[in-house]
């Protein structure tokens, strides 16, 4: 770009996605003149899907601004929690994410997920087809247009990952509702039904059951229930409850 300079301040969050060099409080920026500030933002590093008000020399302005010589941009990260207007609020993961994906939907809510890699393309037609909000940490997937939404997942540590989720989008919790395979809605199940895909150790050990509807697998309380119920715990008791 070779245009009108600008100074441009990043939220601290935000900082991450600019080189070391540039984090700092206020960085000079030039421009072409005739990009608009999301654009702007975009070619610095920063995904949109993480970007909250736009304020020049203190006034909030549209991401469609076209910024002018000397004029002071503040970048702010999203609110939290952040509302997701046009759609229930549901989700779909990146094939980098399964970890994720699995305690999201322990926790009963709707999360979409590929075990194979479906591609860019296809994950970002998948969001807008079933207005699903797009979770990755692929930056580049987060700038396709095509995008229902999205929000870029800051750690690559679930336990982080899951805390970061359920902050910024504050989704009703279920747990223990759907199928942490397929997404499906559990049901409860009696022994019988259930019982020709069962061991002869698990039919003999345990007499409450839960299947999903979709995929028609079969859930007990086995040997990783208490680690799942101290996920599960620690979820309610931090973002509220079921």
């Amino acid at each position: 770009m070779n245009g009108p300079g600008i100074q441009l301040t990043l939220a601290p969050e935000l900082r991450l996605f600019v080189p070391p060099v540039r984090r700092v409080e206020r960085v000079p920026t030039t421009t072409d003149g005739a990009s608009s500030l999301g654009h702007v933002v975009e070619s610095a590093g920063v995904p949109l899907t993480e970007v909250g008000r736009l304020l020049v020399d203190g006034r909030e302005v549209p991401v469609s601004y076209v910024p002018q010589d000397g004029q002071c941009v503040e970048v702010f990260g999203v609110d939290r929690p952040q509302q997701v207007p046009g759609a229930p609020l549901r989700f779909l993961l990146d094939v980098h994410l399964g970890t994720l994906a699995r305690r999201m939907r322990l926790l009963g809510v709707d999360t979409a997920y590929e075990n194979e890699d479906i591609g860019d393309p296809a994950l970002a037609t998948r969001s807008a087809a079933e207005q699903r909000v797009l979770l990755s940490r692929d930056r580049g997937l987060l700038r396709r247009r095509e995008l229902f939404a999205g929000a870029y997942v800051y750690s690559d540590n679930p336990d982080e990952q899951l805390r970061d989720v359920l902050g910024r989008f504050a989704p009703v919790l279920a747990p223990w509702t759907r199928c942490t395979a397929c997404n499906g809605i559990l049901r409860q199940a009696d022994k019988d039904s259930v019982g020709d895909r069962l061991e002869d150790g698990t039919h003999r050990s345990y007499d409450v059951f839960a299947q999903c509807t979709a995929c028609e697998r079969v859930y007990w309380r086995g040997a990783h229930h208490a680690r799942l119920e101290r996920i599960v715990d620690d979820a309610l008791v931090e973002f509220g409850t079921a």
